[in-house]
């Protein structure tokens, strides 16, 4: 991509995509990793969780040992990745737009700076009433600090990420053995829902200078990833990119399952207790094959679209209206996770376990989609989306 961009002769005003623009495959993209994002979760407010590494309970047997290793190899560390890389191609995608229908560099920076802020204020707001794995304040800090890097070439754009793959890998694997040899009740779940829920959230505000950061540093290689797929047009234009996407889905998919057994055998119990060197090896392997499912994933999902085309079912419709409304369903599924697991409320975390957890994971996801697709049918944005399009651009935006 060239450092300057050719602009029109008249510049208009700032717009989000119109709805009927909309391509398949970010969406149905976005709509899937909200699935693996509700799973990885659910099973991270059981009781117990806090004491292994990725937050399993360390009792589990049968079913509960064999869906735990499913999910370390298949979800665990794989959903940020894809949804970080899926948010830089997206903020790519409107800088593009936005420089192409007449605004210069410095005025489209402040429009994604703009909405980086925003997103850092949904964030704090999150993290304070519903969640303490919030990941909305990560993305508002990238696009504040790393949004010039948008106009940078693609061999800055791929060393960058380079650097970040090893820093993100060897600092999140590092913590991952900290956070499950730290001190801490047994019982203690791995996202600490205390009993009190004034308690609760200050706690999950406390965490925020030390979890935020740590997302941020492991953020930064996916994100440059999806800036330099967006400017290819990968997901818009899979037809384009079949090479590629075949590529990437088959290698990414293949490293994250080799990467992601050696702690599968740590979340299943079949190691226990492994030592310091060996547990930390195996966290840092295991996020550095995270950054490649995530990318695989996007790709086989691209793959998918393009095999779909424009004969949609009422399922990739449905899932696809998630996706559109990912803001929404995302904070959606934090309300469930509060609703569910919470001490203060119905506490399904100490009553159930890890196959049982995936089952409520799969049910809240999908009861995000049934919302987003009714929405859908009434024409409707999310409201989260309606309203941080409404801070980001101003005025209300025709649709």
């Amino acid at each position: 991509m060239s450092e300057t961009v050719r602009r029109p002769a008249a510049a208009g005003p700032a717009q989000p995509a119109a709805t009927r623009q909309r391509y398949l495959a970010p969406d149905l993209a976005r709509g899937t990793m909200l699935l693996i994002v509700a799973l990885v979760h659910a099973h991270m407010f059981l009781a117990g969780s806090a004491s292994v590494l990725r937050g399993y309970p360390p009792d589990g047997a049968g079913v509960d040992a064999v869906v735990a290793a499913l999910l370390t190899v298949f979800a665990d560390g794989r959903s940020y990745p894809m949804f970080s890389a899926l948010f830089g191609y997206g903020l790519t995608q409107i800088a593009l737009r936005q420089e192409a229908s007449g605004w210069d560099w410095p005025k489209t920076r402040r429009l994604l700076r703009r909405r980086g802020r925003w997103l850092l204020v949904f964030g704090l707001l999150h993290l304070l009433l519903l969640f303490s794995g919030d990941i909305l304040g990560t993305y508002g800090i990238i696009a504040l600090v790393f949004v010039g890097l948008l106009r940078a070439s693609d061999r800055r754009i791929l060393r960058h990420s380079a650097v970040w793959f090893v820093l993100g890998s060897v600092t999140y694997g590092v913590m991952l053995f900290a956070a499950a040899a730290g001190p801490g009740p047994e019982n203690s779940s791995a996202l600490f829902m205390l009993d009190d829920p004034v308690q609760d959230a200050l706690y999950r505000i406390a965490t925020w200078p030390v979890g935020t950061p740590l997302f941020v540093v492991t953020s930064v290689c996916p994100f440059l990833v999806g800036v330099w797929a967006a400017r290819r047009r990968v997901l818009e234009e899979p037809e384009r990119h079949l090479v590629l996407l075949r590529r990437t889905a088959l290698v990414g998919i293949a490293v994250t399952v080799l990467g992601g057994l050696p702690l599968a055998l740590v979340t299943s119990g079949v190691w226990a207790d492994p030592a310091p060197g060996p547990a930390i090896a195996v966290g840092i392997l295991h996020t550095a094959s995270g950054y490649a499912g995530g990318f695989g994933y996007a790709a086989l999902v691209a793959l998918v679209a393009w095999r779909i085309g424009t004969a949609r079912g009422p399922v990739v419709t449905a899932v696809a209206a998630c996706g559109q409304r990912s803001l929404s369903c995302y904070l959606l599924q934090s309300v469930a996770w509060i609703v569910l697991f919470a001490p203060y409320t119905v506490d399904l975390g100490s009553r159930i376990g890890v196959a049982a957890s995936a089952v409520v994971g799969f049910g809240v996801w999908l009861g995000t989609v049934l919302v987003a697709e009714l929405l859908r049918r009434l024409d409707s944005r999310g409201p989260a989306e309606s309203l941080l399009r409404r801070l980001s651009y101003g005025a209300k935006p025709a649709a």
